[in-house]
């Protein structure tokens, strides 16, 4: 016996590994900078830092995410080449809210048993994902992990890193009593708590759930369930990153996990707060779809998924409209969803009050 033959025996195909790599070139070749060296199959993505050397100070900015159970919706419906841009949309938005240029990207892919095609269409997704953002897919790892995941199972993670000039970091320190808070549009779940949406619509009826299929047409969604819940997050990098050097911008916020307000604050100083007003947007369909159907508080839904707003700007209110204006033309629909105030209890609180037209 061989040692390669040993190897599949054991559950590992390096040729197929050999072929995923192969099938994923073509789109790696769509994420690149000038500053990226070399290609695929080093030991090491390598990226010229000599590029910083126009920065006075530049600070480094890393982050490192996943997509979370938003996989296993992905695995049921056999499309794989839009979660790697949920990934990307994870990871670099995440560097941006302080104001970090993302400048490459690592991926890492475990699975049950590589299946060259389907590993090649989730790079094509980091790909494309990271092209939208101006970085560079410098490298990443594929691991088959037979017997600790099924064949046809697999989840992703990303690392990304980015610059930001010192004198240009935004963050706490920078808001003020005064500041409008300007939300922006998300595109629907992007790709944060999808373990409570999968437990409201796909349980089954004797578990208690409504036992949706994901090919089932939802009126209400003018498109089938999983298509709705396989939409792509936005990717908000250079759209914001315009707006920071374009607008005073005081700080931003990525909504993710644990929804708006504790979002927001994390950018909040501890002598202010913000005062949300929910009567300033309607969220998409999705939002109200999950509440309905699984009986969900409010409280329990705003601490879960984003409700409509993906990022969030602090900037005076002098700025909104040039704001506004400047997002329109990424195709973003931007507004003044509240303001931030002097605190008066805890300090860095963000408030919610009124209600969403219609709900």
């Amino acid at each position: 016996m061989t040692e390669t033959n040993a190897y599949a025996q054991a559950g590992v195909d390096i040729e197929a590994a050999d072929k995923a790599i192969e099938l994923m070139k073509v789109w790696v070749e769509k994420a690149k900078r000038p500053e990226m060296i070399g290609g695929l199959g080093g030991f090491a993505g390598l990226f010229d830092a000599s590029a910083l050397t126009r920065y006075k100070r530049p600070l480094l900015a890393t982050s490192t995410d996943g997509v979370g159970t938003k996989v296993a919706i992905a695995q049921k419906m056999d499309v794989h080449d839009t979660i790697g841009h949920d990934l990307v949309g994870m990871v670099v938005d995440d560097l941006v809210v302080c104001g970090a240029e993302p400048l490459f990207m690592t991926d890492y892919i475990a699975t049950g048993r590589v299946v060259p095609e389907r590993i090649a269409a989730i790079v094509k997704g980091i790909a494309e994902g990271c092209a939208l953002a101006g970085c560079a897919l410098v490298g990443g790892e594929t691991a088959e992990h037979p017997g600790l995941l099924h064949p046809d199972e697999y989840d992703v993670a990303g690392a990304t890193t980015g610059v930001v000039e010192a004198d240009d970091l935004l963050g706490p320190a920078r808001v003020r009593a005064g500041d409008v808070v300007l939300a922006m549009a998300s595109s629907g779940l992007h790709s944060n708590g999808y373990s409570l949406v999968r437990h409201v619509f796909l349980r089954g009826t004797e578990a208690g759930g409504p036992g949706w299929a994901l090919d089932r047409d939802v009126p209400e969604l003018g498109r089938t369930l999983g298509e709705e819940l396989l939409e792509p997050t936005r990717i908000y990098a250079k759209s914001c990153l315009d707006l920071a050097r374009s607008v005073e911008v005081h700080a931003m916020s990525h909504v993710t996990g644990g929804g708006l307000a504790a979002n927001l604050e994390r950018v909040m100083p501890v002598e202010l707060a913000a005062d949300l007003d929910r009567a300033t947007w309607t969220p998409a369909p999705i939002f109200d779809l999950v509440r309905q159907v699984g009986s969900v508080p409010q409280a329990d839904l705003e601490a879960t998924l984003n409700c409509g707003v993906g990022m969030v700007a602090l900037l005076p209110a002098a700025e909104v409209e040039k704001a506004t204006a400047l997002l329109a033309g990424y195709g973003i629909d931007a507004w003044v969803a509240g303001e931030v105030v002097p605190a008066t209890g805890r300090g860095g609180a963000v408030t919610l009050h009124g209600q969403h037209p219609g709900w």
